[in-house]
This record gives structure tokens, C-alpha cells and sequence, in this order.
């Protein structure tokens, strides 16, 4: 219980014979032994209780369902009954954000099969050189996305409505451009 050395002992004993006295050590030491003795009996008696407790209640089968509820790996046993087939989990790692049908916006532009006819109009004016821009061109404005897949397609809001054609270029003639524009 306690470690105690020869060399402790010695030097309580010493002090002990000082304190004391000579005449009354053989009393002290009776006294001091008869107190460790008891004190051994009850650490013994405590120690028969603690081992008859733990076979009355089995402390085995107590010591392992504790190591089991260490080992509980709690997210795992969740996703086994929430979604056994994994489908859940297939679902999520996917990109949500994917849109599952087309964007909305402008349908591809059709060929049309009518006739066109010709009109000659004046020659125009040469246009003077315009000036070397060093600036990068406007890039075109890209196309927003559609909807994600997990979003209604009546929640989608409609399109942005488009801007209007572009001028002809200058090598078709106007009455050409305006019967293509009253076409469509």
C-alpha cells in the first residue's frame, strides 16, 4: 500500500524515540501496528465486496456493451436505415444544378425556302476607314442556364426577352433586309 524504505523507517523511528520517549514507544508501537492491521482487514473486506459485486452483476457484459457504445459510429448506422439502397446519397453527388431539359431561349433560327428578290439600290458612298480599335470586341452575352433539375419547371421565371436583331450588313441591300425582317 505504502512504499516505505529502511531508511524512512529508520529515521521515523528516531524521531518516534525522541517524541515519545523511551518509556512509552512499546505502547505507540502496539497502537500503530494494531491500526495497520485494521486498516488491512477493511481493504481486504472492501476488495471481497467489490469482487462478489462484480460476479452478482455480471460487470463483463456491462464492460462490453460500454465498448460498444465507444465504438458507435453513429452516421453510418443512420445511413444504413435512411437509405439502404443508396439512392439518397447517388442523388447528392450528382450536380444538382445540372438543368435536366433545354434552356429557355431562341429556338435555332430555320431556313427559310421563299424566294427572295433582288432589289439593286444606288451604290452607297464608301465609308472612310474607321480607326483601329484596341480594345478586345464585345464578347457575346452568354446564355444564362437553365434551371436546376430539382426546381419546377412552373417555378422557373420566363426568359429575359431578347434584344432586337442586328442591323444588315452593308452588302445587303435594304429591300432585301426589310423583306427578310417583315418574314419573321
Amino acid at each position: 500500500m505504502f512504499d516505505f524504505a529502511w531508511s524512512e523507517i529508520a529515521l521515523i523511528g528516531v524521531v518516534a524515540l525522541i517524541a515519545i520517549g523511551p518509556k512509552d514507544m512499546p505502547v505507540a508501537i502496539r497502537s500503530v501496528s494494531s491500526f495497520i492491521k485494521k486498516a488491512r482487514r477493511m481493504a481486504a473486506e472492501f476488495q471481497s465486496h467489490v469482487d462478489e459485486m462484480m460476479r452478482e452483476a455480471d460487470l463483463g457484459d456491462v464492460k462490453k456493451a460500454f465498448n460498444e457504445i465507444r465504438n458507435f459510429d453513429l452516421p453510418t448506422t443512420l445511413e444504413k436505415h435512411i437509405d439502404p439502397d443508396r439512392s439518397l446519397r447517388d442523388t447528392f453527388e450528382s450536380d444538382p444544378f445540372k438543368p435536366t431539359y433545354p434552356p429557355p431561349g431562341p429556338a435555332p433560327a430555320e431556313v427559310s425556302t421563299l424566294d427572295e428578290v433582288a432589289v439593286s439600290a444606288p451604290p452607297l458612298p464608301k465609308p472612310e476607314p474607321a480607326p483601329a480599335i484596341t480594345a478586345e470586341p464585345p464578347q457575346p452575352e452568354a446564355p444564362t442556364p437553365g434551371a436546376p433539375a430539382w426546381v419546377p419547371p412552373g417555378m422557373v421565371p420566363p426568359p429575359k426577352p431578347q434584344a432586337a436583331a442586328p442591323e444588315a450588313p452593308a452588302f445587303i441591300p435594304p429591300a432585301a433586309a426589310l423583306q427578310r425582317r417583315r418574314q419573321a
